[in-house]
């Protein structure tokens, strides 16, 4: 295996100060809980994404999964389908539900996910984050922004074996609902166009996918149906 990234992975400090330099957002170190607060609404991630941007701990609940879950295909097509009404109903909804007692459980990561420090296992963390494992990273990102990439591929990714260029850039930023050129600053990758807003589409889609990442299987199959009946109406 080739590992390419490391030796161009900066320290935390620095991988902060290009995402608030990305926003216009004066760089603190070390971090504070408002800095932190500050970027995460500059920049559209969530906090626990920059914790570990900063190779800061991130609370043992961010992780509590039902790890049959995730975002399905079905849920993602449907969301991306509605218009922003039906898109509001449908994260209103998803917020309201919480997993029963017991039914969630600590994230295991198994031996071929162990990756070393690079933007690419960075980038996957965060998908992690989401209760999404290599496959459900390529469905989703498939169908959020036209990147399709096999889950092999996705997994090279954060191994170091692939390089992250700017395709792949397009496909993460979407998948995690941001800018294109915050990622871009934050990794030092040329971006492969126009720095554009993600579509509402995409962003509220990326949003439900947070949103649901504590909830069980059950859960999301009846979110599932719940967006099929707001697509007819």
């Amino acid at each position: 295996m080739v590992v390419m990234e490391p030796s161009t992975y900066p320290e935390p400090d620095v991988r902060l100060a290009r995402l608030a330099e990305a926003v216009g957002l004066p760089p603190a170190c070390p971090p504070t809980d408002q800095f932190l607060d500050d970027l995460a609404q500059r920049t559209g991630l969530h906090t626990h994404d920059l914790l570990l941007v900063a190779d800061l701990p991130v609370p043992a609940t961010a992780w509590l999964f039902d790890e049959t879950a995730s975002a399905s295909s079905s849920l993602v097509s449907r969301s991306l389908a509605l218009p922003p009404s039906g898109r509001q109903l449908l994260r209103t909804r998803a917020r309201s539900m919480t997993a029963p007692a017991g039914t969630l459980t600590p994230r295991q990561p198994r031996p071929y996910e162990q990756y070393p420090p690079g933007f690419g296992s960075l980038l996957l963390r965060m998908l992690a984050l989401r209760n999404l494992n290599w496959s459900g990273a390529a469905k989703a990102m498939c169908l959020m922004s036209g990147v399709c990439k096999a889950a092999s591929t996705i997994g090279a990714v954060g191994r170091g074996a692939k390089e992250l260029d700017a395709e792949m850039l397009d496909g993460f930023a979407a998948t995690l609902g941001i800018r294109v050129a915050v990622l871009a600053h934050l990794t030092g990758i040329r971006p492969s166009g126009e720095h554009r807003e993600p579509a509402p589409e995409v962003v509220d889609t990326a949003s439900l996918i947070w949103d649901i990442r504590h909830l069980t299987w059950d859960q999301e199959g009846e979110l599932t149906a719940y967006a099929e009946v707001l697509g007819r109406k």
